[in-house]
């Protein structure tokens, strides 16, 4: 796992998710441009439908004692990864819109 990669990030104490892009990795935590989980369906649709910026990323610190697991983002067999489903239906390479860069760039993400 790289950084500047698509990745779902589960926590404890409090139980949390999150999909982003992974800034940083190291023995005392992990860094990443996120919007939790639960907000997703509606993060892709203000992009989608072209609505109110209601919903935006931000830089978080995970510390390494809060972490459960952090998985890539992909797709695998008739699975779609929520970064392919966000460039389908929106258009958007979701890296950039993460990142602050939504007007650049081509609609494919880095996987």
């Amino acid at each position: 796992m790289d950084t500047g990669q698509l990745v779902v990030v589960s926590c404890s104490g409090p139980r949390e998710k999150f999909w982003g892009v992974l800034l940083a990795l190291t023995p005392v935590g992990a860094t990443a441009r996120v919007v939790p989980l639960e907000a997703f369906e509606d993060f892709l649709r203000q992009f989608r439908d072209g609505g109110q910026m209601l919903i935006a990323p931000v830089t978080v610190f995970l510390p390494a004692h809060r972490l459960e697991r952090l998985e890539l983002d992909e797709s695998g067999g008739a699975v779609e990864g929520l970064g392919d489903r966000f460039c389908r239906l929106t258009g958007r390479n979701p890296l950039e819109v993460l990142l602050g860069k939504a007007d650049q760039g081509s609609a494919e993400p880095r996987m």
